[in-house]
């Protein structure tokens, strides 16, 4: 386990893609983005935890931006590294949800999250993206998907693994594999 894993079971099912530009990676996030947007017209009032990460500088924001755009939202994407989370509310066909940006880097305690009152945000329709879940030390609910990103020796180069820790989670992972098969 790498320093940056969030301690978890066994992926349920995994995918690894390695991307030699920032438009693959760019695809990669559209991809699940239209997976998830698959999951929540067929689950309207469900939530998903999903874990982002990766070493500094791994292009874990850049992913994250990618997936909230392909998810409809029109507006900057701002990282939430001071204000621990940036909500998008966002709509697919026709069914409103959230996505809540987490980035817990500048945490200095596991709990700070809940103490700001984050914890409701875990309940409600949508999903949270984490950045640096490891900075809560085991204090937030379980996950049903986690996004690894290893940056490569060029500067966009990157391995990113998809995991599925749920059985939602592999729903997520089933379509985006049937996503890429299309293509």
């Amino acid at each position: 386990m790498t320093q940056n894993q969030t301690p978890q079971a066994s992926p349920q099912a995994s995918l690894k893609q390695y991307c030699r530009q920032e438009a693959e990676t760019a695809s990669l996030a559209k991809q699940l983005a239209i997976s998830i947007a698959q999951w929540i017209l067929a689950t309207p009032t469900g939530h998903l935890n999903i874990a982002l990460e990766g070493d500094l500088g791994a292009g874990k924001t850049t992913f994250a931006r990618y997936l909230i755009q392909g998810l409809g939202h029109e507006g900057k994407v701002k990282s939430p590294t001071y204000t621990l989370c940036e909500p998008y509310e966002l709509t697919s066909h026709q069914k409103a949800f959230t996505a809540h940006h987490f980035d817990l880097y500048r945490m200095r305690d596991p709990l700070e999250w809940q103490e700001a009152g984050f914890a409701e945000y875990f309940d409600v329709p949508g999903f949270c993206l984490i950045e640096w879940p490891e900075k809560a030390e085991g204090t937030l609910p379980a996950f049903d998907f986690q996004i690894q990103l290893m940056a490569g020796e060029q500067e966009n180069e990157r391995t990113i693994s998809l995991n599925a820790f749920s059985a939602e989670g592999k729903k997520i992972l089933k379509n985006i594999q049937a996503i890429a098969n299309s293509k």
